[in-house]
């Protein structure tokens, strides 16, 4: 694994002005994608987008997309929106029958496939199958809403993983989700991620251009050391 040369930022809309989603897009146009959230109510407790509204998105989007599926039944259901134009579909191992199966039919269609783990899920059966994903998505928070705290004790789960896709020469990108902040982004880099989703920490700062760089910067800084 060698990390990028420059960290990866991509903004969750779920902490954006749902009402001017055309104009919060636009205002982060400095990102390498933008993460959306879609939720069905069954998997995790909360109800987000559907396909129509990340269709929309992804007709406006300055950005590619970065679809990050927390639902039930992505075997049937994900392929839909790698169709839709998304740039990367991510799915949870622990609602997959067959992720493997499913990640190579995404990449069929031309989406990059992520594979996700909550925060309980091991990522030691992911070992011999790294390069079967184009990412793999470590949450610092149980999935379901915007606004949690980062939990630390994710870092060695993804250390782990790091090692294991440096020892094994794997291009996987290691995403964090989950209460990555100024304050909690150099932790995580650290620890070997290279691809971060930050909700309020974009969206809420005056300057939201100035955040992407600030966290791009805090995650390369924490790389070089």
């Amino acid at each position: 694994m060698t990390l990028p040369s420059a960290p990866r930022i991509h903004p969750s809309i779920l902490s954006a002005d749902f009402a001017n989603m055309q104009a919060e897009l636009a205002r982060i146009v400095a990102a390498d994608f933008v993460h959306v959230d879609v939720m069905d109510n069954h998997f995790v407790p909360n109800l987000t987008f559907g396909p129509q509204m990340v269709r929309r998105i992804q007709d406006t989007s300055p950005v590619p997309l970065d679809v990050h599926l927390m639902i039930e039944d992505p075997d049937r259901w994900a392929p839909g929106y790698a169709e839709l134009g998304a740039a990367s579909v991510t799915f949870h191992l622990e609602a997959a029958r067959d992720a493997l199966a499913l990640a190579a039919r995404l990449r069929a269609i031309g989406s990059r496939a992520g594979v996700a783990v909550k925060p309980d899920t091991p990522v030691e059966p992911l070992f011999e199958h790294l390069d079967a994903f184009d990412q793999i998505l470590v949450m610092t928070v149980e999935p379901g809403f915007g606004g949690q705290s980062f939990r630390a004790d994710q870092m060695p789960k993804l250390r782990r993983l790091a090692d294991e896709a440096r020892r094994r020469g794997s291009d996987v990108w290691l995403q964090v989700d989950g209460g990555i902040s100024a304050d909690t982004i150099a932790q995580a880099a650290e620890a070997g991620a290279d691809t971060f989703v930050a909700g309020s920490a974009v969206y809420g700062a005056d300057d939201v251009e100035a955040a992407i760089a600030g966290l791009r910067h805090a995650a390369a800084l924490a790389h070089r050391h």
